[in-house]
């Protein structure tokens, strides 16, 4: 626990509970492994709490309490929904949420076995949640932006990591380049979730079965959540990702595998030990980011081999 934490425990849970919401007291609180900015409690079966930790300002959660009850009703799989809301207090000076629970296991400690169905199913997902977002939905900030003014993030992480875990620094930064040189999105700002890994998604019976953690909700480019089809699906199955997602033009998947080997990058320097790892890291994420790096790279080299003439640096669909 750092000096800007405050300890959470199962007592304080529920002696915030009696406080706000005493008939939801009685029910049984378990912690929830993981969470970074917020911190999740079972609460009882079928709620959670979300409790506000390293997240220094409430906005998030007020995101979520804001849109998600819009967003659920036509959404095809299970999100969380606001259901009761904790104000800050003398026992905790943070919001907290009351917020149905998603059941299934996050692709972070599980797996996908069946890579058709979960393409299928997150291309049906992103379907439904890419619409035109109304002008008062929340706009892109660092989330959102086009990649090549997130190129210091890029390089910050590329830099940072060992380069024996990178690999082939020189192919990562042709993926990189080719984003960064593709047009803008020039529809409408659409309803985007911004920070889908395998953190923020949970499966169950080898595929997707809900999306969680919503903090990052904004108004923009649909790319940065198509990146998900590497970050998320199985090698192989970008390419039945995209074909039923519909939507995406060339230049949309050119910014969404650069966006995809950002995360990527993301997530195996949030798994590094060490001085040159980040703050409140999760070794079990270097592996998933790698394999997610490795998807990337790899199909850009698929596309080469099945359309010659197609350099690293203006890959077309993926294969």
């Amino acid at each position: 626990m750092t000096g800007t934490e405050i300890e959470i425990t199962a007592g304080l849970v529920r002696d915030l509970l009696r406080e706000q919401h005493p008939d939801l007291a009685g029910l049984a609180v378990r912690e929830v492994a993981g969470g970074w900015g917020n911190q999740m409690w079972r609460l009882g079966d079928e709620l959670a709490v979300r409790m506000q930790r390293m997240d220094p300002t409430p906005e998030l959660q007020f995101k979520e309490r804001r849109w998600l009850p819009v967003l659920a009703p036509r959404l095809p799989l299970a999100v969380p929904t606001p259901v009761r809301f904790g104000e800050p207090s003398e026992r905790f000076p943070k919001h907290w949420t009351v917020m149905t629970w998603v059941p299934g296991e996050p692709l972070d400690h599980g797996s996908i076995s069946r890579g058709a169905h979960a393409a299928d199913t997150l291309a049906g997902f992103l379907r439904a949640l890419h619409v035109q977002a109304p002008a008062e939905a929340p706009p892109s900030a660092d989330f959102g932006a086009h990649p090549k003014r997130c190129t210091d993030g890029f390089e910050q992480s590329l830099q940072a990591l060992d380069p024996d875990v990178v690999g082939d620094a020189g192919a990562v930064r042709a993926v990189w380049a080719d984003a960064v040189a593709a047009p803008e999105w020039e529809g409408p700002p659409v309803w985007v979730h911004g920070d889908l890994h395998p953190a923020n998604v949970v499966v169950s019976d080898g595929t997707l079965s809900g999306v969680i953690d919503f903090g990052a909700l904004f108004a923009g480019d649909p790319a940065w959540d198509l990146a998900a089809a590497w970050v998320l699906l199985p090698a192989g199955t970008a390419s039945r990702f995209f074909d039923l997602y519909a939507h995406a033009d060339e230049a949309a998947i050119r910014r969404a595998r650069g966006l995809a080997a950002m995360k990527s990058l993301f997530l195996m320097l949030m798994g590094q030990n060490g001085d040159r790892g980040l703050p409140g890291g999760k070794p079990h994420w270097g592996p998933a980011g790698r394999a997610a790096l490795d998807r990337v790279l790899q199909d850009v080299q698929r596309t080469e081999g099945a359309h010659s003439g197609t350099s690293s640096r203006n890959p077309s669909r993926p294969s």
